[in-house]
């Protein structure tokens, strides 16, 4: 799935994207963090499917899971 996911930095900034496409994991994650079911997400934005939502999920699981947290 993470094959799904670019990073470019001439595409959004650098952000990571859904590849192909100048849909951020950020802006996906933040509709379904609003309760904003995927379905309607998919409605938002036709050229996203649903492994691309599965994608985005598991570009932020890694990416949580790598950080490394220094207590203050």
């Amino acid at each position: 799935l993470l094959d799904r996911i670019e990073l470019n930095s001439e595409v959004m900034l650098g952000k990571p994207v859904i590849k192909g496409t100048r849909i951020t994991v950020e802006i996906i994650l933040r509709k379904l963090s609003q309760n904003i079911s995927v379905e309607s997400v998919l409605g938002d934005y036709p050229k996203l499917s649903r492994e691309d939502i599965q994608a985005t999920l598991a570009y932020a699981a890694e990416a949580i899971g790598s950080e490394q947290l220094i207590p203050i």
